[in-house]
């Protein structure tokens, strides 16, 4: 069989052995995830160091404070690690406990080795007698009389019968609750402790007054009746007591609304039967006319209307003309009297602007040619105002051109913003006793990149001339400046602009936020243009040339698309957009020879004022074409606005 076997090997092919592969021998020695290095990396010394850090401690762990009532992140890292513990229950030998257990120790090693001596007695006792020991000492089995013996107990039971149980409900009404809530800052805290210490003080005078009148033998009571009686006699004159005067005013208003009895039927019931017959056509009727003798010569600067009060305005008296400055006037008229203003104060500067407060119907904000800022009380019966800003506190030193009311800050102080030719926009707050003025934003002129620093300087900063809020985001508002541009501004960043509108190219005299919409505002220059903006656009939306100065705009307070506007000529210009979006629907010429300067629409009444520049306040009756309604579009989307749905009568 292997002769067979080598003889068929011969007969195969011869073919070529393949090379043989050596393989390394594996190295043990060497983990498998060994880095494979060089000699010079091995002879590298590479520094490490240990520190006693533990690298899986938490970094930001929190705790609950409950003295703040919230989780506070704890700047305590904790590094130690715990790897084996254990309680022991060793003592230390110089402590009170570890003393106290060797005596008793020894205590028992004592009583140990008597029982141990005594049991060796015994038994040497037994060996002399011959008597055997017992198996069992009876020692071993004595009770210990100190212990109480667990099984020695008596057991006594008595049956009785188990007591009925009773329930007994009553229902009550609960007693009434009422949640009172109070905010008070730091000035009424001052004077609560102002009104508690003179109430202290009138209490020791009376005090020393009742023990000098004991003194002299005289009753205190009646020495005291004596002291107030001259007041109470001064008080008691009826004809100029405080309720005479009211009567007097109340019948001052009946007489004039008789004499002004057909102006008063036009105010409350008069419509324009034309209306139906012209579409896209309207009319002003001229009701009264409000003048004062002390405003002669002087312009009508500012018109403001009481949100409480709808029939009452109040106007401020100045002058435009830079030569022709002098004092100031400001009149407080209503329409149940137009023959004489309710109040007037006088002012050392001519009045610019003014604003009614809209919760505290009795404050009213001034701005004047000199830069001063003054608050007037309508309630005061002196005349001089409540605040008023000083060159210490920083007044502006250019005129003040606009002041309007915000809501109050966080310490619930009252507070207003003001705007002025020096470039500053303020924030005044009424703080105890005075003002204190916060500057929101300095109006630099823009493009001044490109020039020069000589024309820089010459330049200075941008006056501003108008101001608005917008009714729907506290903190964005937009101001007008001299220079024709109109800015985008915000409280929280002031030191640019978020926006800046470039169509005009003259002075801005007022800018106006829709009340409805809140991305639109409309603006008025000197330019002879009214122009309607959308904030999120650069370019104006729609543009009216009224082929004069406008003096004045304002939005209607029953519309979204109404608004009016008063020119140089004295024309009265109504737009309504929903009618007509290129024409006014009234163009009419309230007065002759004059200068219409401001106008305002009431909050409530389809009633306009125009004041001009001769001091003479014209109140203007819309006819029904003027104060129509337009439903909202569906399509559009409003985001915080519902159109009012009831019609002005």
């Amino acid at each position: 069989m292997a002769m067979r076997r080598s003889t068929r090997r011969k007969k195969e092919p011869e073919v070529a052995p393949e090379p043989v592969i050596q393989e390394d021998p594996i190295d043990y020695s060497k983990p498998k995830d060994q880095l494979d290095l060089t000699e010079e990396q091995k002879d590298m010394d590479i520094p490490r160091c240990l520190s006693a850090a533990n690298p899986n401690a938490p970094l930001n762990r929190a705790e609950f404070s409950y003295k703040e009532k919230a989780f506070k992140v704890s700047e305590v890292i904790q590094h130690t690690m715990f790897h084996f513990k254990f309680d022991g229950w060793l003592l230390e030998k110089k402590t009170e406990e570890g003393k106290t257990q060797m005596e008793l120790e020894k205590a028992r090693e004592a009583e140990k080795e008597e029982k141990a001596q005594a049991k060796f007695e015994k038994e040497l006792m037994a060996k002399d007698s011959g008597e055997g020991l017992p198996e069992f000492d009876d020692a071993d089995f004595a009770l210990d009389l100190r212990i109480r013996n667990q099984f020695d107990f008596a057991e006594r039971a008595s049956q009785t019968f188990n007591l009925t149980l009773r329930e007994r409900v009553m229902s009550t009404e609960p007693p009434p609750s009422s949640t009172v809530v109070g905010n008070v800052n730091q000035a009424e805290i001052y004077d609560t402790y102002i009104r508690e210490i003179e109430r202290q003080n009138y209490l020791k005078e009376k005090a020393e007054r009742e023990k000098l009148a004991q003194k002299e033998g005289r009753d205190p009571k009646k020495a005291e009746a004596e002291r107030v009686a001259p007041v109470q006699e001064k008080s008691e004159d009826v004809v100029h007591s405080a309720a005479m005067s009211r009567s007097l005013k109340i019948i001052e208003r009946m007489v004039m609304q008789n004499f002004y009895d057909e102006i008063t039927m036009d105010y409350k019931y008069w419509n324009d039967d034309a209306d139906a017959y012209k579409e896209g056509e309207g009319s002003l009727l001229p009701l009264w006319k409000f003048y004062n003798d002390r405003a002669r010569r002087k312009h009508v600067t500012a018109l403001s209307w009481n949100s409480h009060y709808p029939d009452m305005f109040a106007a401020g008296y100045g002058s435009y003309d830079f030569l022709k400055q002098g004092a100031g006037l400001i009149c407080c008229f209503t329409l149940k009297n137009p023959s004489h203003p309710e109040y007037c104060f006088s002012t050392e500067s001519g009045v610019m602007c003014l604003d009614f407060h809209p919760q505290h119907p009795s404050l009213i904000a001034v701005g004047c040619y000199d830069g001063t800022v003054m608050v007037y009380d309508v309630r005061m019966k002196v005349n001089r105002p409540m605040y008023f800003s000083t060159i210490k506190k920083r007044k502006h030193t250019d005129p003040v051109w606009q002041v309007i009311w915000q809501d109050e800050d966080i310490g619930k102080n009252l507070n207003f913003y003001s705007i002025s030719s020096d470039g500053r926009v303020t924030n005044w707050a009424m703080i105890k006793n005075e003002l204190e003025p916060t500057d929101i934003m300095i109006l630099q002129v823009t493009g001044q990149k490109d020039r020069d620093d000589e024309d820089t300087s010459l330049t200075g900063l941008a006056g501003g001339t108008c101001l608005d809020f917008n009714p729907y985001s506290a903190h964005l508002f937009v101001l007008g400046t001299e220079e024709g541009k109109i800015h985008k501004c915000s409280k929280a960043y002031n030191s640019q602009y978020l926006e800046t509108y470039e169509d005009h190219h003259m002075s801005i005299y007022a800018v106006k936020w829709n009340p409805f919409v809140e991305h639109v505002f409309m603006s008025a220059s000197a330019d002879w243009t009214v122009k309607i903006w959308d904030h999120r656009c650069k370019a104006s939306m729609m543009s009216f040339d009224l082929n004069n100065a406008v003096g004045d705009v304002g939005w209607a307070p029953f519309s979204s698309t109404v608004f009016v506007a008063v020119t140089a000529d004295g024309k009265v210009n109504v737009f309504d957009l929903n009618e007509n979006k290129h024409e006014p629907l009234c163009d009419q010429k309230a007065v002759k020879k004059s200068k219409l300067t401001h106008v305002v629409f009431n909050p409530q009444e389809p009633i306009i004022l125009v004041g001009d520049d001769k001091g003479w306040i014209s109140c203007l009756k819309l006819s029904p074409n003027l104060r129509k309604i337009a439903t909202p579009d569906k399509a559009v989307s409003y985001t915080h606005l519902t159109l009012p749905t009831k019609r002005i009568v």
